[in-house]
């Protein structure tokens, strides 16, 4: 995907370790989520 390439050229390293630690929050909510456990 040559946009998502392009994409990650552009972002600073600050910035990708920001979206990776969302993605991260993101799938673990998710998958508390669905297990039901309460938070």
């Amino acid at each position: 995907m040559p946009a998502l390439g392009a994409f990650i050229a552009h972002i600073s390293g600050a910035d990708f370790f920001g979206l990776v630690v969302t993605v991260i929050v993101c799938v673990y909510l998710l998958y508390a989520l669905l297990r039901g456990e309460k938070f």
